[in-house]
């Protein structure tokens, strides 16, 4: 780490010391009388919720069973909010309440009953006092959110004292986020507690300056955090998936409640639905960039049935760094871009110039992705650049994201020292699609540049590939010992792999396309490798690779020759 860096740290550092020292400060004693008081005597809307739900959850839960961000916990007849030992992510959705579509989905008397005996252990023993991370701010949005959304279950059949409970404690925590939001860290979260802020202020008899400072706050964070492309600032495809689910019922519950959506509203969500169609292969699923996972296709088809935008997906995010290549039933997407801003990077990856490549209905070039829900021990690996399709020096990541331990419990693990400068050309011209992208990820470190140039052919029968290696002023590298290169490509383990005739891997299965891998410098090599974002876990799979010394091999020429299905 170098002086700069070791700065640049301490002030964040030093920022983040001085957020929780006012977020302490504002979860104290104070809060019998900051946060509470009169509450609104009636909910005027429950705004819907898109995310699929599952009554068979619902008979989990009320089995005393709450699975949740990969972990199993049986409660035993005690209440999940008394459970010692369970793991932060586990408590932080148990916490959140999302799980209460299960039970409004499940529709049934005894499923209501459920939830409102949650609900109330939960008033019982969290909603008299502020503590984490039960009222973690990221946590108290996802809260609020709901029981708004899932009100009508939970206070069906409900006597008046549990009525007001209820009324009391929504309205004290939304008092509590209003005040909170102000110390919460840049990104996604943030933007959730202004999307619940403006969901109460629509769902709960307020002033009309109640909800008008509500949409201007939102607003405003919308045309910060939403790029003119429709990517998000993180550069994470699922942050869009994720955001939309919560944006589109805010549309609607401005809709239902004769109110006029704000513009940056509406813009936003015009602009985010063709951003995550970008970022969709062949098969449906979203490529695997900057912290996305497995994909599901249920969860993605409930947010893409509201895109009534034209057209097909764009082949350009210059403010998200994105290429798109497709031609035929081809489709190739690229990572072209920085890292995102230091606050906002805890999940992003150091994947500087890797790309995905799908046709028909199967992925076979793929990124390692991230298990979202299992073993934190594994997210450095799937961060680290050698998990991903594209090339690396003296096996090092392009950026990095290991801190010092003394930053590391302050801050996470960002990403830093990373690349400052990518250059990206899109050159479309014939028929064929072509872009041309260099970082300097590698320049402070082994002196190296890495340039990758990849064209895809008008049918999109044939993609072309060239990874190039050059110092300051392009001169050539040196042999310093600094210089020993490996390009991966990672194939998808669904995707079969044989040697034809002419010695080349051809990558396919039965009654799919296939897709022979050729380089004219390098002998190609075989090496096993593991796929985080499989949808039931991690599972091994292979990766192609090229290596060599740049000094003695500036560019390697390759190229993934496209073979029909059954004629191969």
């Amino acid at each position: 780490m170098t002086s700069g860096d070791g700065g640049a740290l301490w002030g964040y550092a030093s920022r983040e010391v001085w957020r929780r020292v006012k977020r302490r400060f504002g979860a104290g004693p104070r809060y019998r009388w900051r946060y509470s008081g009169r509450a609104p005597e009636r909910i005027l809307v429950a705004p819907p919720d898109l995310r699929l739900a599952d009554p068979e959850v619902a008979n989990d839960i009320y089995r005393g069973r709450f699975s949740f961000h990969g972990e199993r916990v049986e409660t035993g007849g005690r209440s999940p909010f008394q459970i010692v030992g369970a793991g932060l992510e586990w408590q932080r959705s148990l916490h959140g309440f999302r799980w209460l579509r299960h039970m409004h989905e499940a529709g049934t008397d005894l499923a209501a009953a459920n939830a409102r005996a949650l609900v109330g252990d939960w008033i019982a023993s969290n909603g008299g006092r502020i503590s984490f991370p039960a009222w973690d701010p990221a946590v108290t949005a996802r809260r609020i959110i709901a029981w708004l959304q899932h009100s009508t279950t939970v206070l069906q059949g409900a006597e008046f004292p549990f009525y007001r409970s209820y009324m009391k404690h929504l309205t004290a925590q939304i008092r509590y986020l209003r005040v909170a939001v102000r110390e919460m860290p840049d990104g996604e979260e943030l933007l959730r507690a202004r999307i619940a802020l403006a969901f109460a202020a629509l769902a709960l008899p307020v002033s009309a300056s109640t909800l008008r400072s509500a949409s201007r706050a939102l607003a405003a964070e919308l045309d910060r955090q939403i790029l003119p492309d429709g990517g998000h600032i993180s550069r994470n495809p699922n942050a869009l998936l994720e955001l939309l689910a919560d944006l589109l019922p805010l549309r609607q519950t401005y809709s239902n409640q004769a109110q006029t959506p704000p513009e940056a509203l509406l813009g936003a969500i015009d602009r985010m639905l063709p951003a995550l169609r970008f970022f969709r292969h062949s098969d449906g699923g979203l490529a695997r960039f900057n912290g996305m996972g497995a994909t599901f296709a249920d969860r993605l088809a409930s947010v893409l049935r509201h895109d009534d935008t034209a057209g097909a997906p764009l082949l350009h995010a210059p403010y998200s760094a994105y290429e798109r290549l497709t031609m035929g039933r081809t489709v190739l997407i690229a990572d072209v871009g920085k890292p995102p801003p230091f606050d906002v990077s805890g999940e992003a990856h150091a994947g500087a110039l890797s790309f995905e490549l799908s046709s028909g209905r199967n992925q076979y070039v793929v990124n390692a992705g991230v298990d979202l829900y299992g073993p934190v021990e594994f997210r450095p690996l799937a961060r680290a650049t050698a998990a991903h399709s594209t090339a690396t020096v003296n096996d090092a990541s392009s950026a990095r994201f290991q801190l010092p331990p003394r930053y590391r419990e302050l801050l996470g693990a960002p990403l830093y020292a990373g690349p400052t400068k990518v250059v990206a050309e899109r050159v479309d011209s014939d028929g064929r699609q072509r872009f041309i992208a260099n970082h300097n990820g590698y320049l402070g470190r082994f002196g190296l540049f890495h340039e990758r140039e990849i064209e895809l052919s008008h049918d999109g029968s044939l993609v072309v590939g060239a990874d190039r290696f050059y110092g300051i002023g392009r001169a050539p590298p040196r042999d310093n010992g600094k210089d020993a290169i490996v390009v991966r490509f990672h194939l998808h383990p669904d995707a079969g792999l044989f040697q034809d005739s002419e010695d080349r891997f051809v990558i396919g299965s039965t009654d799919a396309d296939f897709w022979a891998f050729s380089c004219a410098e390098v002998q190609p090599e075989l090496e096993e490798s593991i796929f985080f974002a499989g949808v039931a876990g991690p599972r091994r799979n292979r990766q192609i690779t090229l290596s060599f010394k740049a000094s003695e091999i500036a560019e390697v020429n390759w190229s993934f020759t496209l073979i029909r299905a059954g004629s191969a």
